[in-house]
């Protein structure tokens, strides 16, 4: 199913669904979403996990040849491989798309298969966010079984979402209890995933996904003792979410630290705090760009500009880097800085990139001192502004 998504912008697209879908059952939410032009170009991203075979069996009874795309981070269960075969084979789904990480971007991060171990965030963003990202490119949208009592990241899921202005993310299952998994699976007799049995209720790549005990919350086996139970392809208001958040007030506190600016000397203070503002000023010394901004339009207007931001929705979003060779190709000398969701691992790739500086929130520079980054920033011998001053 291919469709011309309606003009507007997505937030907007998305506030109209929900409204209109508000009182929808799952597989009428479903079934709009295959068919609502404002929604658009749509496939269902699956992890043939513990609840998986119930979109996928609603999608089979709609259109099975609805693309499903399944990531193959090459560390998942050799039961989960299995079972997606097995399902795929009895739903008869016509486009099961399997994505990887890239070849080349494995041997340089991850060639020793240890990288979970040391930075779970950056396996994740590399053997899950990036290769998604590249899968979803030409879709508007994507479905998800993600559901409200999965945990308190997930308590005001809706039916539909605005992931960062890009696409629009679909749940039909968001306000499905366990007791509806349950018995939407025995009424349709389908196969349940053989880790389930075993005391694996959720389940994602096999060295970090362990037994849940009776009582606990079902993603309680992921990630264990760490502060983290989203895997990145999975935001909330555009961001990363990592543990669950006590209340309200706490969030609040957390989104109004001052961030932290990482140099190649250390953390830093952010001297700028919001002192940016729009391209389309005249006159602005400090910009903010979003990562599709068109950076042409300031082609002779770089002139008293001292600090540029660029914004990084999402791990996987490559967009800032090209935009910083661009500005530095057009000749802005001054600073330059990524903001948003960069990690240590990308550090180096930002400097040769052109940036000058990352803008992290607190959390990240706890999750990753300035150890962790400098570990990772040896760039200097590929540095990308010196080779355009010949000076390497």
């Amino acid at each position: 199913m291919r469709h011309d998504p309606s003009s507007g912008p997505v937030a907007a697209r998305v506030e109209a669904l929900n409204a209109r879908y508000r009182n929808h059952a799952a597989i009428a939410v479903l079934r709009h979403a295959l068919s609502d032009p404002a929604v658009g170009r749509i496939a269902l991203v699956s992890s043939f996990g513990a609840e998986s075979v119930v979109l996928l069996h609603m999608i089979a009874v709609l259109d099975r040849a609805t693309p499903v795309v399944f990531i193959d981070t090459q560390m998942l269960f050799a039961e989960t491989l299995s079972y997606q075969a097995e399902v795929a084979a009895q739903l008869g789904l016509s486009d099961v798309r399997t994505i990887r990480a890239r070849p080349a971007a494995l041997a340089a991060h991850d060639p020793d298969r240890l990288l979970h171990k040391s930075d779970s965030d950056a396996c994740c963003a590399l053997r899950k966010a990036e290769p998604l990202e590249r899968a979803l490119a030409p879709f508007d949208a994507w479905i998800t079984g993600r559901k409200r009592f999965q945990g308190q990241t997930r308590a005001r899921l809706d039916f539909f979402e605005n992931e960062a202005d890009q696409r629009i993310k679909v749940n039909p299952l968001a306000h499905w209890r366990p007791a509806d998994v349950r018995d939407y699976m025995l009424n349709n007799r389908l196969p349940r995933h053989p880790l389930v049995a075993r005391g694996y209720p959720s389940i994602g790549c096999a060295p970090c996904t362990g037994r849940v005990k009776d009582g606990e919350d079902p993603r309680a086996g992921r990630w264990r003792g760490q502060e983290k139970e989203e895997c990145g392809i999975h935001l909330v208001n555009g961001k990363l979410v990592r543990g669950p958040v006590a209340d309200d007030a706490r969030q609040d506190q957390e989104e109004a630290a001052m961030n932290v600016i990482v140099t190649d000397t250390g953390f830093a203070a952010d001297d700028r705090g919001g002192d940016f503002q729009s391209p389309d000023l005249p006159g602005a010394t400090a910009l903010d760009l979003a990562p599709d901004a068109d950076v042409s339009v300031l082609q002779g207007r770089l002139e008293g500009v001292d600090i540029i931001r660029i914004a990084f929705p999402a791990f996987s979003d490559g967009r800032g880097f090209t935009m910083a060779r661009r500005l530095r190709m057009m000749g802005f000398a001054g600073r330059l800085r990524a903001a948003g969701h960069v990690i240590a691992d990308q550090y180096a790739m930002a400097r040769r990139a052109g940036f000058d500086e990352v803008e992290i929130t607190p959390d990240l520079a706890r999750r990753q001192p300035w150890e962790q980054w400098q570990a990772r920033a040896d760039w200097r011998t590929h540095d990308y502004q010196k080779r355009l001053r010949g000076l390497a």
